[in-house]
């Protein structure tokens, strides 16, 4: 029997929520403010319009996970995202080292589903709001889920945008932006002009694959019929897949939020033209038994709308790294323009300038003007054009999804707007973000309640004093200068190193410094030696006249001489590493950049480290050893290295290396946090990358707490993340504590970067 029509409802189901805080957005970024607010006692409700998390790293798209430390070349040294972008990203790493985008996703998801503060809508869009009545303020969102026909209302009296093209603040009439400043309004000599474009364009990405077997393809009707109409076409080979492919861009010269369907169009016509020059040209018989095994069906999203804050971002505050009394957040990829015209551009597919090192971002940047209760965050925050095109990456985005979190926690607490949070809050919420994991460029940061802070005596069963990095099986020719990075305060110590002439021939060996020590720039060259080298092997011994007069890293160089090899050590020691000035052209202006005056950029070299383990440091002796790894880095402030490796590092020979926290009297202890070495200089690519280690060798893998009466009352076991705590469900009182550590790595000695204890 057929029911009449109007019998039935004609209105989707509805449902309403109230909570602490709303997150429009499901990239990244919203992923880890999502998680950070939760953990923090926020009530979460997270809309994703799409069916997984993670937005552009998602396997919706298949973009890697890059911010200030990168692959690509640069100088920042140990400056991987921490919190909880470095929990996922340490998470997916021993999970799928082999970069599958499909696991990446169940990481992320996992990560939200445990949270039980979190209300997870996927392929729910916000399509209105409410705002309260006579107040600049948001008082709830309305969105819609197309796979259950379900409208949602969701009410709270916080919102953050972390929807990519602002759809939040687009609809609550916040203060944006859309295209570039010209080079007049912030003085920014690195603006673009309208013959280079306003906006960077969408990519689009595909996955091939070698069958074994002979494999025909014949294009759509759609795909571009003349693949020489895009002058980058030469650049096309059958080993290029993914986001290798990041220059197949089109559509900044088009609206990037209401044109996208029409980009996406677009750059599907040029991916199977693409695939159909490979296959058919005749230019590439290798691909013959290659498949075209992935498209992607919505296009990676660079730029779209600007939101401004209380202060905008602008390129003189990346380059001359600029100190803020209210940083939440750093950044570290270079300023990275596109021409506008993308694939169909005869220029450069990019433009890139770095700093020469990491820099701050304010909080004023993570909050709207004129919105009294929106956070923004992600690509979208209080930056001009030419900033963004650095803080828009996603490990920097994903910092200030945790530093917005945060800042919604302090707003709960003491019932007060995000810019109240700022003005009065401050310290609380450094102070936080700091315990979360988050690293605050040049902010001093202290934690009162760490009874760590309180003890009369921190000391250790061994300390590390480095007086060699033993020689190993490796020797490299030095195609590219290298040079060990060594931290040094007061006189430098004699080095002895080992090198293979193939010929006779002269090595310069150079001692280099940063201009700023809590960089890892070589721009200073200190002393230059020459050392005539006769064929075959030999020790050679330099001694130094340099001082160091504040703790930070000197650069022994060795600089290129293909008829030299160096040895290498198989040694691997928290806070050193050995650097090469090789060469990336795609991404890095060819490993030195040239003196322009005119975009307000200095000239430097790129000094990076490689990624394979007998590239980490080179074999040497030091005259006089390193006191560097010593226990008072356990307490200094400082959970990464930066001008000195900070943390405690025991002996090699220390079979059970151990902690020994005293206090003058019994503390009541509910809470011990550890902050572990899991290699922030490694970027961790999640996807496209094979990674031959699942944990890094500098993390500590099992600790056991001891107390005054040597009862074990706590333990972590096959740790891999770099932070770790240990809760007791009722407090502990004892006068001392024992933490004893091991690690899981033969040539690796233990360390620990931080330890706190609270009641």
């Amino acid at each position: 029997m057929i029911k009449e029509e109007s019998t039935y409802k004609r209105e989707p189901k509805a449902i309403s929520y109230s909570t602490d805080l709303v997150i429009v957005g499901g990239g990244l970024t919203g992923t880890c403010a999502a998680i950070t607010a939760a953990r923090a006692g926020l009530k979460v409700v997270l809309l994703q319009d799409r069916p997984v998390l993670g937005g552009n790293c998602s396997s919706e798209v298949r973009l890697w996970i890059l911010g200030a430390t990168s692959h690509m070349g640069n100088n920042n040294r140990w400056a991987r995202e921490g919190g909880v972008i470095d929990e996922i990203m340490l998470e997916n790493l021993y999970r799928n080292p082999d970069g599958n985008p499909l696991i990446f996703d169940t990481v992320m998801l996992e990560k939200v589903v445990e949270e039980k503060n979190i209300t997870l809508l996927l392929n729910t869009a916000v399509f209105d709001l409410d705002k309260k009545d006579g107040d600049d303020a948001i008082k709830a969102v309305h969105a819609f889920c197309s796979q259950n026909s379900t409208r949602y209302t969701v009410t709270a009296p916080l919102f953050c945008d972390s929807s990519g093209d602002g759809i939040l603040g687009f609809l609550s009439g916040a203060a944006f932006r859309m295209g570039a400043e010209s080079a007049d309004e912030f003085g920014e000599k690195f603006a673009p002009d309208k013959a280079y474009g306003e906006l960077l364009g969408h990519s689009m990405y595909f996955y091939s694959k070698d069958i074994g077997r002979p494999v025909k393809f014949t294009p759509p009707s759609f795909a571009l019929k003349d693949i020489t109409e895009i002058p980058r076409y030469k650049t096309f080979n059958p080993k290029d897949f993914g986001c290798r492919l990041w220059w197949l861009e089109y559509g900044g010269r088009l609206d990037t939020v209401h044109d996208t369907e029409k980009i996406k169009w677009e750059l599907w016509k040029v991916v199977y033209g693409a695939w159909n020059y490979i296959k058919n040209s005749g230019e590439f018989p290798e691909a013959e038994n290659m498949t075209l095994e992935w498209v992607g069906t919505i296009p990676g999203k660079r730029e779209s709308r600007r939101f401004e804050g209380d202060y905008m971002l602008r390129q003189q505050d990346v380059v001359e790294q600029k100190t803020f009394a209210d940083t939440v957040a750093f950044g570290g990829w270079s300023l990275d323009l596109h021409p506008a015209d993308g694939v169909y551009s005869d220029q450069s597919g990019c433009n890139q300038w770095h700093s020469k090192g990491v820099y701050s971002i304010p909080y004023r940047c993570y909050y709207s003007k004129n919105i009294n209760n929106l956070f923004i965050a992600g690509r979208i925050i209080s930056a001009t054009h030419v900033a963004f095109a650095s803080t828009r990456v996603m490990a920097t985005s994903a910092a200030g999804g945790q530093a917005v979190a945060i800042a919604a926690a302090i707003c709960k607490k003491y019932n007060c707007s995000p810019r109240e949070a700022g003005e009065l809050h401050l310290e609380e919420l450094q102070q936080e973000l700091w315990r979360s994991g988050q690293y605050l460029p040049q902010t001093v940061v202290s934690d009162t309640e760490d009874l760590v802070q309180k003890a009369i005596s921190v000391t250790a069963s061994s300390t590390l004093q480095l007086s060699e990095l033993a020689g190993g099986a490796h020797w490299a020719v030095i195609k590219h200068s290298a040079a060990q990075m060594l931290p040094v305060s007061g006189k430098i110590p004699s080095v002895t190193f080992w090198t293979e002439a193939l010929e006779d021939t002269t090595l310069q060996v150079e001692l280099r410094k940063s201009s700023k020590a809590f960089n890892h720039t070589p721009d200073i060259t200190l002393e230059t030696k020459s050392m005539k080298l006769t064929k075959g092997k030999q020790e050679i011994k330099i001694d130094w006249e340099a001082t160091f007069e504040e703790d930070c890293y000197a650069f022994v160089c060795f600089m290129k001489n293909e008829k030299v090899k160096l040895q290498y050590s198989d040694t691997r020691i928290t806070g050193l590493v050995s650097v090469f000035n090789a060469t990336n052209p795609a991404v890095s202006n060819y490993g030195k950049q040239e003196p322009d005056e005119d975009i307000g950029v200095d000239t430097f070299e790129f000094w990076c480290p490689q990624r394979r383990p007998e590239g980490r440091n080179i074999a040497m002796k030091l005259g006089t050893p390193l006191s560097a790894f010593e226990t008072g880095n356990l307490t200094n402030g400082h959970h990464r290295p930066i001008s000195r490796p900070n943390a405690w590092v025991a002996d090699f020979t220390d079979r059970e290396p151990m902690l020994t926290i005293s206090w003058d009297e019994p503390k009541a202890i509910s809470r011990i946090d550890f902050v572990f070495d899991a290699d922030y200089d490694n970027p961790m690519e999640n996807v496209i990358y094979v990674h031959p280690e699942t944990v890094m060798p500098f993390c500590a893998s099992n600790v056991k707490v001891l107390n005054c009466n040597n009862e074990i009352v706590g333990t972590i076991s096959d740790n891999h993340q770099s932070r770790g705590a240990i809760h007791f469900e009722k407090p502990i009182n004892t006068q001392h504590l024992k933490i004893v550590l091991s690690g899981n790595s033969e040539h690796v000695p233990v360390s620990l970067l931080e330890v706190r204890c609270y009641a």
